[in-house]
């Protein structure tokens, strides 16, 4: 069901949109970005997850506050993991879309049962959890969890404010990602360059649409390369489509 934000939260979303663009040593997403979604979204923790199908393993780690590193082993993921409907849900049904809660797949009691809460969520005190999924790549899941202890469980108005994040955070999560691989992100002028560059078109037919000489889209091109880190049009075309990974 559709469920209206209030002005109140529509100027935290506002704030967390903001801190999108923070520069800053966040291992995953920039720190100032979970400070504005911890307050927003009214909970106790935030941790997230970067998982891999294929080697059963994290690629990524961010919890806030700061936890513990556990390495979880693939009897872990075999015996506590697929079967928590929860957490395993993106995997299991390829959606990476619907903001889901563990209340959408267990009752408390049915919750309180679960290996994943008798061997992990308990010790960290996660009554009531809400769970954002992101592309991260084939095979690749990014997951931002939100905690809660005892006391209100989330509902409507948490999963409408991080339906409405969603995107927001996977440009976070892609602009961060850039960073760390050095990547620089294409200018206006050099992203409208490069849609000519995937139709096909030609550095002379290019030159005609934008109105320069062919030495000038030469040089955009040169540049966009090194942005990218490539050394051909190709190469240059995936790696704009896929810009983080």
């Amino acid at each position: 069901m559709a469920f209206s934000l209030g002005e109140h939260d529509l100027r935290g979303v506002l704030d967390v949109v903001d801190a999108v663009d923070h520069v800053d040593d966040g291992p995953v997403l920039p720190w100032p970005l979970l400070h504005e979604l911890k307050g927003l979204i009214g909970c106790h923790s935030i941790a997230v997850s970067g998982q891999d199908e294929a080697t059963l393993g994290e690629f990524a780690v961010q919890d806030l506050p700061a936890e513990p590193d556990i390495e979880l082993s693939e009897e872990w993921w075999r015996a506590h993991y697929w079967d928590y409907l929860h957490c395993s849900y993106p995997q299991r049904t390829g959606d990476l879309r619907s903001v889901t809660m563990i209340s959408d797949f267990y009752s408390d009691r049915q919750y309180h049962q679960t290996a994943m809460y008798a061997g992990f969520l308990r010790l960290s005190d996660v009554e009531h959890e809400i769970m954002v999924c992101l592309p991260a790549g084939p095979g690749r899941f990014l997951k931002v969890m939100f905690g809660r202890g005892r006391g209100a469980d989330f509902g409507e108005r948490e999963r409408a404010i991080l339906a409405l994040l969603r995107p927001h955070l996977y440009t976070a999560y892609v602009t961060s990602e850039h960073r760390r691989l050095g990547i620089r992100p294409l200018t206006a002028r050099q992203e409208e360059l490069m849609q000519y560059v995937a139709a096909g078109f030609s550095n002379q037919q290019i030159a005609r649409r934008l109105g320069v000489s062919e030495s000038t889209v030469r040089k955009h091109m040169e540049n966009i390369f090194a942005r990218l880190q490539v050394t051909s049009r190709t190469a240059a075309i995936g790696r704009a489509r896929e810009p983080a990974f």
